[in-house]
Parts: C-alpha cells; structure tokens; sequence
C-alpha cells in the first residue's frame, strides 16, 4: 500500500472507524495551532492511544509494528545514518546482518523512504513501525550532543576508552591515573554529564563514590534521579577534572571546597556552583546548575493566584516595611525575591542585597556576598548598608537575633526590607520571630507581609491523563464541594518527553499573609498560631494546600504531588 500524508491519514483512520469526521476536524485545527502532526494531535487530544495508532498505521501502511528499547540497538547499524537524518525524518536503523538492514520508522512518508533508499544503497532494509515515545527515548539515548563546538560520544563508548587509556597509564608507565594521558577521553566524559544535565534541565548534578564505582545523579524537578554508574577506576581522574573546572586545589582531598564553572553548553552561557566533600569513599562533588537564561522573573507567571499576587504588589509599593518570603530550602524563596526586585529596580532607587552565596548577578542592584572568614557576615553587611543610602534591601537570610534586629530597626526607619526564613507557613513566621528574640511590638511595627511558598512538579502535557476520586475523598483532601461538580482532574503517567516521570518543570504555590490591622492586635497580644492563621484566612488569605488545589483544577499538577508538599491542621 502506497504512503498517504496527514489528512488522508485521518481519512483512513475515519475509515476504519477508529476516529469521527468531529475529532480529525479537532485535530486538524490543533496541527495548525500549534505546528504538530496529526497523529500528535490526536494523542493529544485523546481520540486515540499510541498503541492504538501503530496498530492502525501498520495495518494502513502494511509494515510490522516492533517495541524497542536503547539496549536492542546495534551501534554498527546505527552509524550508518547521519543523525541529522535520524532527527529529521524519525528513523533509526537498528540491526544489521549481513546486508540486511533492519529500520525503525515511527512516521512512515515516501520522503523517509527514498532517503532509506539513497542512504542504504547496496543494503536490503526492511521497515518496523516504532511508538514516537521509544523512538525519541532511542534518540535521546545515543544522541551526540555539541559542547563548545566539539561532539562528545555516548557514555559506555567514553567509560570505555577512558578506562583503557587509564590501564595503559598503569601498565606501561606506572604513573597516576591523572596523567594526560588520559585527559581526552575524561575531558568528554566530564563533558558530556554536564550537557546531559543541561539538557534534561537539572538543577543539581551528583558525582558520588561508592565502595564500587561512582554514581551520576540528576535532581529534575525537585527529585534526584539515578542516571548511570561508573566504574571504579573512572572516580580519581573524573573528580581531578572537576576539580580543575572549578579552579580548587587538586591535591587537596582531606577538606570541603568550593569552586565556580563558567561554561557555555549547548549554546547557552551557564554558571555551576561546585562543592566538594570528603566521604569515606572519596570525594563527592555536587555542582549546581545556575543558567540565568532559565530564571523565571516575572511575578505574574511564577504561580500566584490572583489576590495573593494583589496582596504581594500592594505591599511592594509600600515606602517602607519588612516583607518575609518563608519555606524550606529549595522552594524558590531566591527567584521570588529576585522577581520582586526586578520590579522595583528603577534608576531612581538604591537596591542593596547581601547572599550567601549570590547565585545570579543583575545591572543596577548593588550585591555583596557573605565571607564569614573575614567577618562580612549578614548582620556585619546591613549595618554597612545603612551607612550607604539604601532604599531597598535584600537579606538573603535571617539566621540569628542580631540579622533579624538589624533588619527590623532598618523596614522601621523608613527602608523596605526583603528577607527570607525558615518556617512551615506564613503565620508560624511570627512565633518564629517571637522565638529569636524580637519583641511582638516590633514584629507588628515592621512586618508588613509574610509569603510562605513550596514548589510542585507540573504534569507533563504530553502523557497526562484523566483520574477519577470519590467525593469523600476530594472533600477530605479540601476541595470545597462547589469546585468538586464537574472538576477534571489529571494524574502521571510517563513519556519520552518527560523522562518517564510524568512531570515536566515545576510552579510554586503561594500563601500570602499580609499584616492587616486585626493581625498586627493578634500578635501584640501573643496569639498563638492557629488563631493568626484563622484571622488571616477571613482576610483573603489561600493557604498552601488551597494553592494547590487551584494547580490541581487547573490540570496544572496531581493530587498526589500537593499532598506530598502541602499539609493541613
């Protein structure tokens, strides 16, 4: 049977039932949005399932249907295709015997063929029909990726070489495995798991010796994965090589360091911050991804619902004050204070921020980075600040009663103040103040708005799907029974696309307390948290879970992702 093109691919699928003339004119205005193909459409629509759609395809086309996974692939057949042409056309040739070359095709045209035909001439090749989703976990899995111009292999050819050249080292030479001569191949390898990270969007990177090799991790979205382990011998020299990346003292492997990278990756300028630690095994490095490219600095698409956004902007637009951003490490409390201070970095104000440590560096705002060793602590910074005409200041943490009483005498003298903390939620922030040492009295003077905030993975928009609770249980989680009527929910499931997690990227949630005039008798009198908290909800407050129930609405996350963030009393 000859090959059809999109629209007459949706006329055969009318044909066979399998689709109605309403879904392929659906589908067909989704292509044309969006750029997509019309099987993808369909996907995405949900009028037909992948496994569904192969079936119709082979039965449509006339080639077999085959499952594949990276590890069925004979790299002998696989080089005989430029990649560009893999990419391009969605093929991948993936065994070879003799002169028979079998290929896998996930979108069948008479273009991919006749490229088949020019590019395998002097081979017979026979056609399988592959999922899109294990052709692109093919793909991702052998893909050469480019690192400052240079292409870097795949990792079991790298670990290979390099693991040869370090034996060589040893055999003939009897020097250390650092030697240059086996630079090459650890350079790649060091290369290629910083593009890898890069490339899945990782925020961190884990290099972690082991009593029998070293492991790679990837925290994506919060969460570490496990992304390959490497020989024993590989640890030294892999761990030598960052260490030189980062200009830290080789030799010294007895004590923590601390180091910077800056790299360009695939195009894209992007800053690591690198510590290492001594363990009983080795050193471990840990490398932080900093690409500013990335950094979400508008206010607007960070999360906020639209009155905790209101509460937030009015309290900006306050001459004076304390504003806290609270939540655990790693919940984005430095992008919201960063957004915050692009907003009100204008040529007429002077922004003064002290960090520990200063992650993303911005035109027109005056930073200073924490160096306890000489002394430059938080509350040794501020009181400089004051010294400097400041009308804005940032603090990146209050950790004891000096940072918090400084901070506090500057938001009462006329200086807007932006600082993070550590607590659960928003109104625990003022028993935490309370506990540090500083009196309610001033705690209602100079607080003018407390944020708490957590971040949940997004779903992926490509594998989502449908998932059904009883009222019971929606009602008990608390949703309120008028969001309960009609409410679609979705759940993970795992793609190519998101790396088989089922969630792509995160979003945060927000609980905004502003101190209104009931808050600040609260807090004068010494009302325990509940009770602020109580107030604070009659006032507009959305609580974290509340939060989330309006991403969960929204198809924006699960269920199952608020609950392992939020809880409630």
């Amino acid at each position: 049977m000859g090959l059809v093109g999109a629209t007459s691919l949706g006329e055969q699928l009318i044909k066979k039932g399998i689709i109605t003339d309403g879904q392929l004119i659906n589908a067909l205005k989704l292509q044309k949005a969006e750029g997509i193909k019309i099987d993808a459409a369909l996907i995405k629509l949900g009028y037909i399932s992948e496994e569904k759609l192969l079936e119709a395809l082979s039965s449509i086309y006339g080639f077999p249907t085959i499952s594949l996974t990276p590890a069925d692939i004979d790299l002998g057949a696989l080089k005989l295709i430029p990649e560009e042409v893999i990419r391009k056309y969605r093929i991948i040739p993936f065994a070879k015997s003799g002169n028979t070359v079998k290929v896998a095709i996930s979108e069948p045209s008479s273009t991919a063929v006749e490229n088949l035909k020019f590019l395998l001439s002097g081979f017979n090749f026979q056609i399988y029909l592959i999922k899109n989703s294990e052709l692109n976990s093919i793909i991702n899995k052998f893909a050469q990726v480019k690192y400052d111009g240079q292409k870097t292999e795949n990792v079991s050819e790298l670990v290979e070489s390099a693991v040869s050249d370090i034996s060589s080292v040893r055999e003939e030479t009897e020097v250390q495995p650092e030697s240059t001569r086996v630079d090459a191949p650890i350079i790649k390898l060091a290369d290629k798991i910083i593009i890898d990270a890069v490339k899945m969007r990782a925020s961190d990177i884990h290099i972690e010796p082991h009593e029998k090799g070293v492991a790679i991790r990837y925290r994506i979205d919060g969460v570490l994965h496990n992304i390959f382990n490497l020989p024993l011998q590989i640890k030294s020299p892999l761990i030598t090589r960052f260490k030189i990346m980062s200009h830290l003292d080789i030799a010294e492997r007895r004590l923590p360091q601390d180091g910077r990278i800056k790299s360009k990756v695939l195009g894209k300028e992007v800053d690591f911050r690198v510590s290492t630690l001594p363990t009983i095994y080795g050193e471990k490095i840990v490398l932080r991804v900093l690409e500013k490219g990335n950094l979400q600095l508008d206010l607007t698409k960070l999360g906020f619902e639209e009155v905790s956004l209101k509460f937030f902007l009015e309290a900006l637009e306050k001459p004076y004050g304390m504003i806290l951003v609270t939540g655990p490490t790693g919940s984005g409390k430095t992008t919201t204070l960063y957004s915050a201070l692009m907003r009100l970095n204008k040529p007429d104000v002077n922004i003064m921020t002290v960090e520990d440590p200063v992650e993303y560096s911005f035109p027109g705002i005056n930073q200073v980075q924490v160096k306890e060793d000489v002394g430059l602590t938080f509350a040794a910074a501020l009181r400089s600040f004051l010294r400097q005409d400041p009308d804005i200041i940032m603090v990146g943490e209050i950790r004891d009663f000096e940072t918090a009483e400084i901070a506090v005498k500057a938001a009462l003298t006329g200086h807007l103040v932006l600082s993070t903390l550590h607590t659960n939620d928003a109104p625990s922030t003022v028993t935490r103040l309370v506990n540090m040492g500083i009196e309610p009295f001033l705690i209602s003077s100079s607080v003018i708005l407390v944020v708490a905030q957590r971040l949940v993975r997004k779903l992926c928009s490509h594998c989502k799907f449908e998932e059904k609770y009883s009222k019971e249980t929606l009602l008990k989680i608390g949703f309120t029974p008028d969001k309960i009527e009609g409410a679609k929910i979705y759940g993970p499931k795992g793609c190519s696309e998101c790396n088989q997690t089922g969630y792509s990227g995160r979003v945060a949630l927000y609980e905004v307390m502003p101190i209104k005039e009931e808050i600040k008798e609260l807090i004068l009198t010494g009302a325990s948290t509940a009770e602020i908290k109580k107030e604070a909800i009659k006032h507009g407050m959305i609580t974290l879970r509340q939060s989330g129930i309006h991403k969960v609405l929204q198809g924006v996350t699960s269920i199952k992702e608020v609950l392992r963030i939020t809880f409630e009393d």
